[in-house]
């Protein structure tokens, strides 16, 4: 194996350290992951996860993809199917249903500790974005596989955090043999912390169009949507909307970002229904809009959501999360609304024309005035997956 001097850099004395201090987490973690098995969020992902229960090895392919979330594995599955064999480790509830539904070859992630043991064999590793997990690298490389991070960045707000340990990062790259990033910007930073052979490609997740949309039944009436939305920005949105003389007149329909906050979502839609007379459906129980306000307490259905609407408000930028993919909703010409923390999506906001970003008090306004808002558009997309993929086969065909 080869380790880009990594011996020199004193590299598996700190793995053999790294390993001791996992070790020692996981002993003083267990009756907190014991606690959360029972948790409905965590029922699947921690006993797979932690302690290996139905969670074998992946299965023998050429290539083997891993991404945390539902959004990540959403935008890297289109990558994965252009070639013919391949695996899938995921970390989340939501993102191991997305890679179920892409291949049978799909499993979570155990806790590092096992990996060694668990890794199987596979021709290259796919890490997406920031899962930079030190012994999943090693663990790859003592099995002969090259290793490739893709859409890589580091954002503003991160990147002093990534600096204070540039020494374990350092020692991380030296088991990554190519670096596929997103901006100019993420190829310096990356460049400081030790990465090696960085080539910038753009963004995957701005990989849009070819969606398969399943039709949703409507009527006549304006669908504004809130997507994604966190903590406290169903109120904001809902009181806005209601401000702009807009409730009960065109229908809301809400779409909260994490399925354990449906049923506090639904409680409190359910009130504002009572107060102001109106009528509320949930879509777990009937798929339709149709009813003045409408939770989408069902994953999956946001592309479809976005097809039938006429304007969204896309959350986690009102709270100071970071924003959410304005690539999706732009490419249907909705009318644009977002927040101002948008500084984890600030390359793919440059990719769309006419939107519209306000802080919580200028809501209002713009949604009373949402006539002469003008349709959002996306321009300028780099086949940022055509170039992944030619990377990653290179790394192949080596």
């Amino acid at each position: 194996m080869k380790t880009v001097n990594c011996k020199k850099l004193g590299i598996f004395s700190l793995v053999a350290v790294y390993y001791i201090f996992a070790l020692f987490l996981y002993i003083v973690s267990l009756p907190f992951l014991l606690y959360l098995v029972f948790k409905p969020k965590y029922k699947q992902s921690i006993p797979s996860r932690f302690f290996l229960y139905r969670n074998p090895p992946l299965k023998k392919s050429d290539i083997w993809f891993h991404s945390c979330s539902l959004g990540e594995t959403k935008a890297v599955i289109p990558l994965a199917k252009r070639f013919d064999s391949f695996g899938f480790s995921v970390i989340t509830n939501t993102g191991f249903e997305e890679a179920g539904a892409a291949t049978t070859n799909a499993r979570f992630l155990p806790y590092e500790l096992f990996l060694p043991f668990w890794v199987s064999c596979t021709k290259v590793l796919v890490v997406m974005e920031a899962e930079l997990w030190l012994l999943l690298f090693v663990s790859a490389k003592m099995r002969g596989a090259k290793t490739a991070l893709i859409n890589a960045r580091i954002s503003e707000r991160s990147y002093p955090k990534y600096k204070r340990f540039a020494f374990f990062y350092r020692a991380l790259f030296c088991f990554v043999d190519a670096v596929f990033a997103q901006s100019e910007v993420d190829k310096a930073k990356l460049e400081a912390l030790g990465a090696k052979n960085v080539k910038v490609v753009g963004n995957i997740k701005q990989f849009v169009g070819n969606y398969d949309i399943s039709e949703i039944q409507s009527d006549e009436r304006k669908n504004f949507v809130a997507a994604s939305t966190h903590e406290g920005e169903e109120v904001v949105v809902l009181e806005s909307f209601k401000a702009a003389g807009l409730l009960g007149k065109e229908r809301l329909v809400i779409v909260p970002r994490h399925p354990e906050r449906f049923d506090g979502v639904a409680a409190y839609l359910r009130d504002v229904a009572v107060e102001n007379s109106l009528t509320l459906s949930r879509f777990s129980e009937d798929r339709s809009m149709l009813a003045d306000i409408v939770l989408v307490d069902k994953m999956g259905e946001l592309i479809n959501v976005y097809a039938k609407a006429y304007l969204v408000v896309l959350g986690g930028a009102f709270a100071n999360v970071g924003g959410h993919n304005p690539l999706e909703p732009a490419y249907f010409g909705v009318k644009l609304i977002s927040g101002t923390h948008i500084f984890n999506q600030q390359a793919s906001f440059e990719k769309v024309k006419n939107e519209y970003l306000c802080v919580s008090s200028e809501l209002t306004s713009l949604l009373a005035n949402h006539e002469k808002l003008l349709k959002s558009e996306v321009f300028g997309l780099e086949d940022a997956i055509g170039e992944t993929e030619k990377g990653i086969r290179e790394l192949f065909e080596r």
